[in-house]
């Protein structure tokens, strides 16, 4: 991995964990679209080599497939 996508990878992932804090009053439904958005905008950024629209195209998706399987 280049530099600039390990600092991006760490960036990403550490803003995930930290927003997750703020989780509390959440709905489980509103959780799993949150985790699923981050999980997917990393996964997009791998895939696509750290491509802006890769990572917003992967988050769109993973907030789409956390929220729909987390439903009540």
């Amino acid at each position: 991995m280049k530099t600039i996508q390990k600092f991006a990878f760490s960036a990403i992932t550490a803003a995930m964990l930290l927003g997750l804090g703020g989780c509390a009053g959440m709905s489980q439904q509103d959780k799993g679209t949150a985790i699923g958005a981050g999980a997917g905008a990393i996964g997009g950024s791998i895939l696509t080599g750290g491509s802006a629209v890769g990572t917003v195209g992967g988050a769109v998706v993973g907030g789409v497939i956390g929220n729909q399987v987390t439903k009540p």
